[in-house]
């Protein structure tokens, strides 16, 4: 199949890898699959560097130009299926394919567990625009099912996959080493871009009220718009000395595997989230919350731990359980490396979403 996927997001985070790990996958079986997006956005030099063929177009925003330029290359192109992602791209794309004779079909996936607007152009979009919808996760489907009253056979939960040849459990110490980081003390990680809504400041709040003779560093793996925020809130705390920010990471595994817990305090917009897939991958306990479809991503109280979202007590009672019982640690590790195994192939999500563009092109 000649496949297209469109982003018209400038950051890059979890959507942005399910993308490229989507795209990069089918190519490798054969498939022709391009990028659509932004220059300036990141995903733009991140998939040229990783050999995906990426074209840029101005459609970072609802213009006429956008619109224009989106129609003209897909004229010239003609692929089977565009998967959209974002709301921008998504109407550019359908509205661009409809000024077309033979349009392609339009899948389009929903990665996030905000609400979709009941609205009359949203239905349009979702249900007449597109030749199908894809979510990130089961609770995302049935929400798009129940709440906004789509077509069930229409809906389908494709849960992103990870390489588990590259998440999996390693030597710690020696990728402590490899990073410079501490060998004899425990360390909590968090992986997610600086956003809010990921809790980063509640995990600060609790980690600051750990009890001081427990001897431990926190490690920030990530960055977005909450950088400056954080950093503020951890000099407020007075835990700078405990706290490292490491930034955006390319070698994620071997930062895992550094990890004793692995923390995604998340209030809102999860669908399953990759980092902790890839934490339990690497057979990482982790202490987590419900939001979303996490719960698709863990099993409670054998691979994670849950607190309620926003709470920071029940956040510290969760860290304070694990770091004082090393060997719940390690049962909950050997179990989360188990589930991962598993559950979280990307071959099945391969799988899946090659079956989803198939029966897109043959509809009519």
């Amino acid at each position: 199949m000649k496949i297209v996927h469109t982003e018209a997001s400038l950051g890059f985070g979890g959507q942005e890898m399910r993308i490229l790990t989507e795209a990069l996958g089918l190519k490798n079986r054969g498939h022709d699959l391009t990028l659509i997006c932004p220059q300036e956005a990141e995903i733009y030099s991140i998939a040229k560097s990783r050999g995906l063929n990426v074209v840029a177009l101005p459609i970072g925003k609802k213009r006429l130009i956008g619109l224009w330029q989106l129609n003209q290359w897909l004229r010239a192109n003609q692929p089977d299926v565009v998967n959209t992602h974002s709301s921008t791209d998504s109407w550019l794309t359908v509205l661009a394919a409809k000024l077309m004779c033979n349009s392609p079909a339009i899948v389009r996936s929903r990665h996030i567990s905000a609400p979709v607007s009941r609205n009359p152009r949203s239905l349009w979009l979702y249900t007449k625009a597109s030749r199908h919808v894809v979510t990130t996760g089961e609770k995302l489907r049935r929400t798009l099912i129940d709440v906004n009253s789509f077509p069930p056979d229409q809906v389908t939960s494709i849960r992103t996959g990870i390489d588990l040849q590259r998440f999996k459990p390693g030597d710690k110490q020696a990728a402590r080493k490899q990073l410079g980081l501490s060998t004899d003390k425990l360390i909590i990680g968090i992986v997610a871009t600086l956003r809010s809504w990921k809790g980063h400041r509640f995990l600060l709040e609790a980690f600051a009220n750990l009890p001081t003779d427990n001897d431990v560093q926190l490690l920030v793996i990530g960055d977005g718009p909450q950088w400056e925020a954080l950093h503020e809130q951890v000099n407020q705390l007075n835990i700078e000395d405990k706290v490292h920010f490491a930034g955006r990471q390319g070698n994620i595994e071997t930062w895992l595997q550094t990890l004793d817990i692995f923390c995604l305090p998340s209030y809102a917009n999860e669908g399953v989230p990759q980092a902790l897939m890839q934490a339990q991958a690497c057979g990482i306990p982790a202490i987590t919350t419900l939001v979303g479809s996490i719960d698709e991503a863990v099993l409670p109280e054998q691979t994670a731990l849950i607190v309620n979202p926003e709470n920071a007590l029940e956040l510290q009672q969760a860290l304070a359980t694990l770091l004082d019982d090393p060997e719940k640690r390690r049962e909950m590790g050997l179990k989360a490396a188990e589930f991962a195994a598993e559950n979280f192939s990307d071959t099945a999500m391969l799988d899946a979403m090659e079956k989803v563009f198939k029966n897109a092109c043959h509809q009519f």
